[in-house]
């Protein structure tokens, strides 16, 4: 039987460092029937050069220049040119586990379309991973385990960007990387999850993540968290909120004004809670701020939690099972 061919899409912009270890870890994969459609996105040094190389020796790997501006539109183009039956993602300064296609392709031809495989990830950086990172790494990998990703989707982005694979008529069914929206790793996580693809559990490092201080999400301005909490906010609209509850949102930080502005952009009402005494009894945006403890008095809520705090989180999830609330259905975590 014919492997399906797998179409690697992989935008790239000034990695000539990292170029040659991320392909060569794609040329020695156990599984051999890819494509690498790879694009340049207005690199300025010798990226193009070091990937014309390669495709001189490698016929499966499609070089082209980007015909627009940034990684979406780079990715649109790739996706254009993908030939193969399933579909993937790389980043050029990553490195593939020699077994990710292999086994990425198993899972998915075992589940059938509308799901999407992914694999357990690990940061390296040559100066150490922080803390940060690390934590984020394992709150994923425990999520990937059981396939319980969209748990918690409005928390973080909870399939990494270069660790998943799904029929490429899934990808174009889910309008995949249409329009820009950024971050478009997180904002396409949204569409499998509107679009009830199934993520598949997995128990093995497929993808090494290389962090390093210039890195794209670390620094271009696509990435900040005004631009996460805004995707959430629209998302929820879209996929999950329920107009027969009385919708509140929890904490007035700078997270919970870009949920509350988005909110009254849409014309949709709610109430708005907050623990700080300063802020209580105030007006923001014309809204009255009111105690956490006017929940109690409220009936059929759904809320937004954008209380950054962990201790704060835990009480509030130990409230919630106290009411007998669910996740998604009455509330979900913004943070």
């Amino acid at each position: 039987m014919q492997q399906p061919k797998v179409s690697i899409l992989t935008p790239f912009k000034n990695t000539e460092t990292f170029l040659p270890e991320c392909i060569e870890s794609i040329i020695n994969q156990t599984y051999s029937n890819w494509e690498l459609v790879i694009v340049d996105d207005g690199s300025t040094d010798n990226s193009f050069d070091v990937v014309s190389t390669y495709t001189e020796q490698d016929r499966r790997i499609k070089l082209s220049i980007n015909k627009g501006i940034g990684i979406i539109s780079a990715l649109r183009q790739a996706l254009e040119q993908a030939s193969g039956t399933l579909v993937t993602r790389m980043d050029s300064d990553d490195i593939m586990a020699p077994h990710k296609l292999e086994v990425l392709t198993h899972n998915l031809i075992t589940y059938g379309k509308t799901h999407v495989a992914v694999g357990l990830v690990e940061y390296f950086c040559k100066d150490g991973v922080g803390k940060g990172y690390k934590n984020y790494e394992a709150w994923l990998n425990t999520l990937t385990r059981t396939g319980t990703n969209y748990s918690e989707i409005y928390k973080e982005c909870v399939i990494p960007s270069p660790c998943w694979m799904v029929y490429k008529s899934d990808l174009i069914a889910c309008d995949a990387f249409n329009p820009d929206i950024y971050p478009e790793d997180y904002d396409l996580t949204f569409r499998f999850y509107k679009n009830h693809y199934k993520c598949i559990p997995c128990d093995q490092i497929l993808h090494y993540w290389r962090d390093y201080p210039s890195r794209t999400s670390r620094t271009h301005i696509h990435y900040a968290h005004n631009h996460f909490t805004a995707l959430k906010a629209r998302h929820f609209i879209a996929i999950d909120y329920d107009p027969d509850k009385t919708l509140v949102i929890w904490g007035a930080g700078n997270k919970g004004k870009t949920a509350a502005k988005i909110l009254l952009d849409h014309g949709i009402p709610f109430e708005w809670i907050c623990n700080n005494p300063n802020k209580i009894g105030r007006k923001i945006y014309g809204k009255t701020m009111h105690p956490f403890s006017t929940l109690k008095t409220m009936e059929h809520t759904q809320s937004i939690i954008t209380v950054a705090n962990k201790k704060a989180q835990k009480e509030i999830r130990a409230f919630f099972a106290q009411l007998h609330l669910k996740p998604i259905t009455d509330y979900v975590f913004f943070c």
